[in-house]
């Protein structure tokens, strides 16, 4: 019989759960490790985790053996079935009270389900989000859990004793909500990311296109709104990207195929805010500007036959960075508020209670979103707990008034250009749309109820009653029933 020494089990050796292994050693914890191809694990402890306090299992009946009660085990495995397959092995081997927890890319309804399933079982599961890469893995990521309430108390130690922290000591993790909760916060993450990274990338296609800017000097700019309100780690990351040359002197960005992969948290995204009736335009544009990118070659041949613009003067080179650099940042603002308008009607309709400051904080380190200007979130939402639309919040407000002119110049000067700008575009167009009192919905209804009888309701009459007109004189007096995202 083994020793019931270690604090938590981890299956899945690959580099996330190789980073948190090690992480959690350094935190005092006593971890047992497990991985399908078992050589990997004897590699593990005899190369990364040698010297350490970790366990490694050569099978799971004994890694469980390994644990102590409650029994806490760790997947950092594949999104999918193989979640499954691996809680089936697991199960047999559990008692009532043991947790299970998924820390991959799972989607949100699958969370849903494992966290009832199990229950019903006896065994306690948490579905967690785990952001910062290899880097936050190893050094403190954000860690965002959800699903059985009951499971928290017993990992909430080891989570928030290796989450990142931010200035005043607090831990970027905290308990998110029930089911797939966590992992819904992370997909949101995730999309944010998709945003915030196709943002910079029409920044820089902008800047290099119009102004003929060199990586060098791209690295200079970005630097430079490293040091401003755009502080964040993908812009610090950008600014190292353009200075790192390969062997022949050339910038290393220069010679990277322009075609962009994914992995599905973007496209659940915008999936759910299709469902949930949420216009997240910003981020179902960086998806679908990825989509494009993958047409290399279609584009190619495009670039042969279809031309642009002649191209125009780009004026003062400093003026119209500096547009450019507004116009990336009123872009982010509108992503994140459309990321939270889909988190708030996801509580709504999940029944989450969601803590959207909270949530704030868990991005405001560890992961690939940190910013200096997730603070801005975090204290709108301790000023107004019920604020409705971060847009509304006075720093959101006044920020986009004050600099909605360098924004508009920056996309007119894509359009002279011929660079596409699809989130900038669209993320000026959803703040157009939403601040315009009277929108042309009321031709659109008119339409539906010409062709189909869909009723419409009247701006002179109480918000619910329905109205139909006989638009040809020979239409009947059947009107059809009404339907709402």
């Amino acid at each position: 019989m083994q020793n019931a020494s270690c604090d938590i089990g981890l299956i899945g050796l690959a580099v996330m759960g190789q980073n948190l292994v090690l992480n959690m050693n350094d935190h005092g914890y006593k971890v047992a490790v497990f991985n399908r191809t078992v050589s990997k694990v004897d590699e593990f402890v005899q190369n990364e985790a040698k010297g350490t306090q970790v366990e490694g299992a050569h099978s799971i009946a004994e890694l469980i053996q390994l644990l102590k009660r409650p029994r806490r085990v760790m997947l950092m495995v594949k999104a999918g079935s193989v979640v499954d397959d691996n809680i089936e092995l697991l199960l047999p081997h559990l008692e009532a009270g043991d947790i299970i927890i998924d820390g991959g890319n799972s989607l949100y309804t699958d969370s849903n389900r494992r966290t009832q399933e199990l229950a019903k079982k006896g065994i306690l599961f948490i579905g967690t989000g785990v952001s910062g890469g290899e880097e936050g893995a190893r050094n403190g990521p954000s860690i965002m859990p959800g699903g059985n309430p009951a499971a928290w108390p017993h990992v909430k130690a080891i989570f928030q004793s290796i989450a990142a922290k931010v200035d005043d000591g607090t831990p970027c993790c905290d308990w998110v909500g029930e089911d797939g909760a966590g992992h819904y916060v992370k997909m949101v993450h995730n999309g944010i990311e998709y945003g915030d990274m196709q943002l910079i990338c029409e920044a820089y296609q902008l800047m290099k296109d119009a102004l003929g800017l060199t990586a060098d000097e791209l690295h200079e700019v970005f630097g430079e709104w490293n040091k401003g309100e755009l502080d964040s780690y993908l812009i610090e990351i950008t600014t190292n990207i353009f200075a790192k040359k390969d062997d022949e002197g050339k910038a290393v960005v220069d010679q990277i195929l322009d075609t962009a992969g994914q992995k599905g948290t973007g496209k659940w995204t915008g999936i759910s805010s299709l469902e949930l009736g949420v216009p997240v335009t910003l981020i179902g544009e960086a998806v679908y500007a990825r989509c494009l990118s993958a047409m290399k070659d279609e584009r190619v041949e495009a670039s042969k036959v279809l031309s642009g613009p002649a191209k125009p003067s780009a004026g003062d080179r400093k003026e119209f960075i500096e547009d450019v650099r507004r116009a990336l940042y009123c872009s982010k603002l509108i992503s994140y508020a459309q990321g939270y308008m889909l988190l708030r009607e996801a509580a709504k309709e999940m029944k989450w209670n969601l803590n959207f400051g909270g949530i704030a904080l868990m991005w405001r380190g560890g992961c690939i979103i940190r910013s200096r200007f997730l603070g801005k979130i975090k204290e709108a939402f301790d000023k107004n707990p019920q604020l409705n639309n971060l847009l509304m919040d006075d720093f959101f407000k006044q920020t986009l008034l004050d600099y909605q002119a360098s924004w508009r110049r920056a996309i007119v000067k894509a359009i002279e250009f011929g660079v596409p700008t699809p989130a900038f575009g669209t993320a000026l167009a959803f703040f157009d749309g939403y601040r315009t009192g009277r929108l042309p919905a009321n031709l659109l209804q008119a339409q539906r109820d010409y062709f189909g009888a869909h009723t419409y309701e009247r701006i002179d009459k109480p918000r619910g009653e329905f109205f139909h007109t006989n638009w040809t004189g020979h239409g009947g007096r059947v009107a059809s029933g009404t339907y709402n995202v």
